[in-house]
C-alpha cells in the first residue's frame, strides 16, 4: 500500500506543534476567530433565555411592552450572532489560506533544490498530491476543524452550565441518550474513515490511469486500443462512483440516527418534566427553555463527529508533507566563493581522479550486503580526469550507460563524486554555490523543455534580458526565421513542453536560450540532432562563434559532430579508454578508428559491435 492510502494518527503532538508554526504568524485571526466564536456559543443562550421569561413573566401578566422587549431583544442577539458567525468565517478561512500559502510556497521551493535522482524515484503526480490535496486537507483543519471545534467546545460548556444551573433533574433526564450517541458517532467514524481512505486509493487509480494515458494517447490511437483503454477507465471509474456511493450511505444512515436519539432525548426531557411542572416545581417555560436548550446541545456533539474525520485526514496529510519537507537535498548548497569572468570568456574545467557511483546504487548494495569494492560494477566512473581550457572544446562518446551524461550532472553538482574532486578555474565547485556554479553554464539537451510561456519568456528564462537581445541571440542561431512564421512572433504562447513547435525548433530556441545566457562553459548533448541539414549548418556556423573563447564539452552521439574538437573521449564502462584528436584516434587504429570506419554518422549500435570486438 502506498503512502497515499495511509490514515495516519489521530492525532501527533510532533506534527500539531509544526503546523501551529504555520499559524503564529497569523495569532491576530486565531484569537479573533476564537472571540467570536465563543460569543457565538454565548449568545445561542438568549433565545432559550428570552423564550422562559415570557411564558413565566409576561405572558401570565399580559405584559406587551415585555414581550415587545423580549422580541427586540432576540432579534437583536440573532442580529450579533450572524455577525459573529460571519467574522469567525472571514478569519478561519483567512487564516487558512495564509497558512496554506505560507507552506505551499515552502513546499516548492524546497521541490526545487531536491536532487534529479529525487525526481526519479518519485512520480510527478504524487509531489503534485503533495502540493495540492494534502495541503487542501490542512486547510480545511484550520478552517473548519480546530478553530470550529474550539467554537463547539465551548458552546457545549455554556449550554451544559446553564442547563445544570436551572434544573440539573431535567439536564440528567436529557442527557440519557448522550451514550447512545457517543456510540453511534464512534461506529461512524470508523466507517467514515475506512470509506474516505477507500475513496482516496480510488482517486488516486483514476488519476495514475488517466495521466498515463493522455500523456501516452498517439500510443493508444495508433494501436488502436481506444476501445480497451474505455473498458478500462469505466471500471476504474465505476469504483470510485461506489466507494462514493458507500460513503454516502455513511452519512445517510448517521445523521437519522443523531436526529431520531435528539427526538428520544427530547421526548424523555417532557417525560421528566411533566410530574416536576404538576408539582410546581418547574415552570412551563423553563420547560420550553431546556427543549431548545437540548437541540442545540446536540448539534455540537453530531458537528464534532465531522472534525475528528478532518483532524484525522489533516494529520495523515501533515505527515507526508512534513515527511517530503524532511528529504535532505543530497546536494548541500553551501559554497560561497565566486568566479570571476569577462563576457564572452570561458573558464577551465577540471576532473581530477573522479569516482563516482549513484546513491541508490550504492544503498542497495549496503542493503543487500553486496561487495562494492572497485573492482565491482557499482561505480559509473572510474578514475575520471581532463581538463578543458578557454576556448577548447572536449568531445565525449561512449555507449549508452559508459558514463557521458553522469560527467555532465557532476559538473552541474546535481550529484558530488565519492573520491576526487571537479574544479573551475582550479576552484572546488563545492565551493560555490549552486546558482554560481549553474549560471556559469549553459546547457542543450536532446530532450528540450520548454515551459507554456511565450517564446521571449522562454528564451530569457531568468536573465534580464530586453527584447532586443533576446532578438539577438535568436538571430545568432537562426531561430528568428522560426519565431517570425509563429502567430504573435516572440510573444506567441507555446503548448505544453513545447508541443505546439517541432522538435527541430525547439532545439533552435534552446540554442537562442544557451546564446542568450552568455555561459561560460557550453554543453552540448547531440544539439543537432533533430534538425535538417540546412539548419544545423546555419547552427553550427553559430557555434563556432558563441564557442570562440569559451569552454565547450559535447556529447555526441554521430562523430561526424566531433570531428574538430581539441580532444575526444572515449568512454567505456566508466573508464577513459582512448583520449586525443580525431586525427591523433584515427591514426592510433584503437575502438575510436573500429567505430569511425563502421559506422562514420555515430549509430550507436555500430559502437556496441566496436566495442564486442575487442574494443572493451
Amino acid at each position: 500500500m502506498s503512502d497515499d492510502d495511509q490514515t495516519g494518527k489521530v492525532f501527533d503532538g510532533r506534527i500539531a506543534r509544526r503546523l501551529a508554526g504555520y499559524v503564529r504568524p497569523h495569532l491576530r485571526l486565531v484569537v479573533g476567530a476564537v472571540t467570536l466564536l465563543v460569543i457565538e456559543g454565548l449568545l445561542q443562550l438568549a433565545g432559550p433565555l428570552l423564550t422562559r421569561q415570557v411564558i413565566d413573566v409576561a405572558l401570565p401578566a399580559h405584559d406587551a411592552a415585555a414581550i415587545g422587549r423580549a422580541t427586540t431583544l432576540f432579534i437583536g442577539a440573532l442580529a450579533a450572532q450572524f455577525g459573529a458567525d460571519y467574522g469567525q468565517l472571514v478569519f478561519t478561512n483567512l487564516l487558512g489560506q495564509r497558512a496554506m500559502h505560507d507552506l505551499r510556497r515552502e513546499l516548492f521551493d524546497h521541490l526545487q533544490h531536491l536532487s534529479v535522482e529525487f525526481f526519479d524515484r518519485n512520480p510527478v503526480g504524487r509531489l503534485v498530491t503533495r502540493v495540492t490535496s494534502d495541503v487542501e486537507s490542512l486547510n480545511e483543519l484550520f478552517t473548519a476543524g480546530v478553530i470550529a471545534g474550539f467554537g463547539d467546545l465551548a458552546t457545549l460548556l455554556a449550554i451544559g452550565v446553564l442547563m445544570f444551573t436551572m434544573d440539573w433533574r431535567l439536564t440528567l433526564a436529557a442527557f440519557t441518550v448522550v451514550p447512545g450517541i457517543y456510540l453511534v458517532s464512534h461506529v461512524f467514524r470508523v466507517k467514515v474513515r475506512d470509506s474516505y481512505r477507500d475513496i482516496r486509493m480510488r482517486v488516486a487509480r483514476l488519476n495514475a490511469f488517466l495521466q498515463e494515458r493522455l500523456t501516452g494517447m498517439r500510443v493508444v490511437q495508433l494501436f488502436g486500443r481506444e476501445r480497451d483503454e474505455a473498458r478500462h477507465f469505466a471500471r476504474i471509474n465505476a469504483e470510485h462512483r461506489d466507494s462514493q456511493v458507500r460513503s454516502v450511505r455513511v452519512y445517510a444512515l448517521y445523521f437519522p440516527a443523531i436526529e431520531l436519539l435528539t427526538t428520544i432525548a427530547l421526548a424523555m426531557l417532557i417525560v421528566a418534566a411533566v410530574s416536576r411542572v404538576h408539582a410546581g416545581l418547574v415552570t412551563v417555560g423553563t420547560v420550553a427553555a431546556f427543549l431548545q436548550l437540548a437541540r442545540r446541545f446536540f448539534q455540537p456533539l453530531q458537528d464534532l463527529s465531522d472534525k475528528y474525520n478532518i483532524l484525522q485526514q489533516a494529520m495523515a496529510s501533515a505527515e507526508r508533507i512534513f515527511a517530503l519537507l524532511d528529504t535532505p537535498a543530497s546536494v548541500p548548497d553551501t559554497g560561497t566563493r565566486r568566479v570571476e569572468r569577462l563576457p564572452g570568456a570561458g573558464v577551465t574545467v577540471a576532473f581530477e581522479h573522479v569516482w563516482f557511483r549513484y546513491p541508490a546504487r550504492e544503498a542497495a548494495g549496503q542493503a543487500t550486503g553486496a561487495v562494492t569494492s572497485d573492482e565491482t560494477d557499482a561505480w559509473v566512473l572510474r578514475d575520471v580526469s581532463f581538463r578543458v581550457a578557454p576556448g577548447q572544446s572536449l568531445a565525449l562518446i561512449g555507449h549508452t550507460g559508459a558514463g557521458k551524461t553522469t560527467i555532465v550532472n557532476l559538473l552541474l553538482r546535481f550529484h558530488d563524486p565519492q573520491r576526487g574532486r571537479v574544479t573551475i578555474d582550479g576552484t572546488d565547485i563545492r565551493d560555490l554555490s549552486l546558482a554560481e556554479l549553474r549560471a556559469l553554464v549553459g546547457y542543450v539537451q536532446q530532450d528540450i523543455f520548454l515551459f507554456a510561456d511565450d517564446v521571449a519568456t522562454n528564451i530569457r528564462l531568468s536573465a534580464p534580458l530586453t527584447d532586443e537581445q533576446v532578438a539577438a541571440a535568436a538571430r545568432r542561431v537562426g531561430a528568428d526565421r522560426v519565431i517570425a512564421r509563429l502567430p504573435g512572433g516572440y510573444a506567441h504562447r507555446l503548448a505544453e513542453r513545447g508541443a505546439s513547435v517541432s522538435v527541430g525548433e525547439r532545439q533552435l530556441l534552446s540554442f537562442a536560450r544557451a546564446v542568450a545566457a552568455d555561459p561560460a562553459i557550453l554543453v552540448l548533448d547531440e544539439a543537432t540532432s533533430a534538425v535538417d541539414s540546412r539548419i544545423e549548418a546555419d547552427i553550427q556556423r553559430a557555434l563556432g562563434e558563441l564557442m570562440s573563447g569559451r569552454t565547450t564539452i559535447a556529447i555526441a552521439h554521430r562523430l561526424s559532430t566531433i570531428v574538430d574538437a581539441d580532444e575526444i573521449l572515449v568512454l567505456h564502462h566508466g573508464e577513459i579508454r582512448e583520449r586525443g584528436t580525431h586525427a591523433a584516434l584515427l591514426a592510433a587504429g584503437g575502438l575510436y578508428s573500429r567505430l569511425y570506419r563502421l559506422e562514420g554518422a555515430g549509430d550507436e549500435a555500430a559502437f556496441r559491435v566496436a566495442t564486442l570486438s575487442g574494443g572493451g
